[in-house]
């Protein structure tokens, strides 16, 4: 399947980008819908804070005296003032704190958010947008961007809307060198000490390159401000309006749009990530 790109203007740019089938063209059927189904029920599982608490009788402050005598009462027989028959007492299989996630198998999610893009392309819902940065976050940039940009004849700005970018994958830090241990012996004593002349070569190095992680942090986390981060902000205050990342993608926020924009770079993540 092939789309048109767009500016954040809503112009074409006369390029196409082309959705693998294998991810975004699927023939759909029942067997979809029950892992589509898995996947949002594992989602809103996940939701619950599972801290919801009553106390049994044995955890109520009370006294423990009976507090009537066994017979001769014409009522029935009581022996503490914590028994759940009485106002006041412990609560009879109450809920008690649980985890209420559910498990599902790598491939299970994969299928599952191929299954909800498969859907949204066959509704037409899809619409591929070129890179772009907000050099600040500003709710009236992201709202005339969803303004420019249509589903079918009607404007973003009326609809629930899902931009999907891909952020910039984080600068690895060097790995520290790890010193030799101490050995007995003539031979291993040599050993040892040419074991060391390699660690401080390489404890030289990795200092340099550690040095050279520290300066391109700052500029990391500037493209990331830019391309994400400032996007997002501008976002927040749009009731409509949701910005997640390709890497973290799941298939309740798809469903849960009527309409996905995705940049070209977040298209090709999740090309690499689900084929």
């Amino acid at each position: 399947m092939k789309l048109e790109v767009y500016n954040i203007n809503g112009e074409s740019l006369g390029r196409e980008v082309d959705l693998p089938d294998n991810v975004f063209g699927l023939e759909l059927n029942e067997k979809h819908d029950h892992v589509v189904y898995l996947a949002v029920k594992k989602y809103l599982a996940a939701q619950r804070q599972g801290t919801h608490k009553s106390k049994g009788r044995a955890e109520i402050k009370g006294s423990t005296r009976k507090i009537k005598r066994q017979k001769g009462t014409g009522t029935a027989r009581a022996g503490s003032i914590k028994n759940p028959l009485f106002r006041g007492g412990g609560r009879v299989f109450g809920p008690e704190p649980r985890d209420y996630s559910i498990k599902l198998n790598k491939k299970v999610k994969q299928l599952a958010r191929k299954s909800a893009l498969s859907s949204k392309a066959q509704e037409g819902a899809i619409i591929v947008v070129e890179d772009f940065t907000f050099d600040a976050p500003k709710t009236k940039a992201y709202l005339s961007l969803l303004s420019s940009l249509k589903n079918g004849e009607n404007s973003l700005t009326d609809t629930k809307s899902l931009l999907v970018l891909d952020t910039p994958d984080a600068v690895a830090a060097p790995v520290k060198p790890k010193l030799p241990s101490k050995t007995r012996g003539a031979k291993k004593k040599a050993a040892f000490a040419e074991a060391m002349k390699t660690y401080s070569e390489d404890l030289k190095s990795y200092n340099e390159a550690y040095q050279t992680y520290l300066s391109s942090l700052e500029a990391q986390m500037d493209k990331v401000e830019k391309s994400y981060d400032n996007i997002v902000l501008s976002s927040r205050n749009v009731q409509k309006a949701v910005v997640a990342d390709a890497k973290t993608l799941n298939t309740y926020q798809i469903l849960n749009a009527n309409c996905l924009v995705v940049s070209e770079s977040a298209v090709s993540r999740l090309a690499d990530m689900l084929s």
